[in-house]
């Protein structure tokens, strides 16, 4: 059941995923406390993070103690990809993960070189290049994540995957969509399936699985070694450790309810208050109140999700946890 790349073991095969204005400290620690396998940070612009610009150094902000955390690279040249990944493992990265996967159009629209994520699976030969920089400038473990391929036309996951391990990537994680499918319809776990055939090394799948019955189906059709979990753990950072209990018989995460419900997310709050500072932590945090709110009194979320000062936001917190539905939902 565990997972190690090389000298890095994972302490399940659930794992954290990328998500951008999500995945920021405050809410990989939580997730970290309550069981994950691995966690990764927001994708981060490989030459903002070499030339120093704040935004990219927080995203990449590992605190200390950091667990099992994994870097995730984005860019479409070699240097600046290779830069980064130094600074992410002198920072405390314990993994580098490349980002072949985010279909963005401010990612991906640009031609030949200038294009990064998975933009990049349009031109293997350039992507095996990025690839090839960042394993030689990092002594950490170096993982890879991307799509089935740009479109129905372009399914080369299998083939991209290949080269990608004799490059010396350890992990590869595939969503099961095309760039072009965004976000829409279902994710195709069966489609991994090929890329899991062509490799020796771990494959993990990802897209749409939410919960232990999703994640059986997706190992089950994949063949995959693990699972990455990443708009399932909004509002629920156990659910990670909920699935790897379900799936893999690790230890039962303590949800929080009633009142250990309210400290929690209260904590997290004032976390994410510390980490940005009390203007931006306002604004940040809303996203993830409103996740935590589903179900909750129409006028108290709406209260707390436009308040502006913090001491409102936890004086009425208890309240609208109190009246919400479905709380270990």
């Amino acid at each position: 059941m565990p997972l190690s790349l090389t000298d890095t073991p994972l302490a399940s095969p659930v794992l954290l995923a990328p998500l951008a204005g999500i995945t920021d400290l405050p809410f990989r620690s939580l997730v970290s406390r309550f069981g994950a396998g691995l966690v990764v940070s927001e994708m981060i612009a490989s030459q903002e993070m070499v030339e120093a610009k704040p935004a990219m150094r927080d995203k990449a902000e590992l605190g200390l103690g950091a667990a099992a955390t994994a870097v995730q690279l984005a860019g479409c040249e070699a240097h600046w990809m290779a830069e980064a990944a130094r600074i992410a493992e002198a920072g405390g990265a314990r993994i580098i993960d490349i980002n072949m996967g985010c279909p963005a159009k401010k990612v991906t629209r640009a031609r030949g070189s200038g294009a990064a994520g998975s933009a990049l699976m349009r031109d293997p030969d350039h992507a095996l290049h990025l690839i090839e920089a960042v394993v030689r400038a990092a002594s950490v473990p170096v993982t890879l994540k991307m799509r089935l391929g740009w479109d129905d036309a372009c399914l080369n996951a299998p083939d991209i995957a290949r080269r990608a391990e004799a490059a010396g990537i350890r992990m590869i994680t595939v969503h099961g969509r095309t760039r072009c499918q965004f976000y829409k319809g279902r994710a195709d776990w069966a489609a991994i399936a090929a890329v899991k055939a062509a490799v020796r090394i771990p494959v993990i799948a990802n897209g749409d699985i939410t919960d232990a019955a999703s994640a059986r189906r997706a190992l089950a059709l994949s063949g995959a070694d693990g699972i990455m979990i990443g708009r399932g753990a909004q509002g629920r950072p156990w659910a990670l450790a909920e699935v790897a209990h379900r799936l893999y018989g690790t230890p039962a995460p303590v949800v929080p309810q009633g009142a250990a419900l309210v400290d929690m997310i209260g904590a997290h709050y004032e976390a994410m208050l510390d980490f940005y500072g009390p203007a931006l932590g306002v604004r940040v945090a809303r996203k993830h109140l409103g996740w935590y709110l589903d179900g909750a009194d129409a006028l108290l979320r709406r209260q707390i999700l436009t308040a502006d000062s913090p001491a409102t936001v936890l004086h009425l917190l208890p309240g609208a946890l109190a009246q919400r539905t479905g709380l270990a939902a």
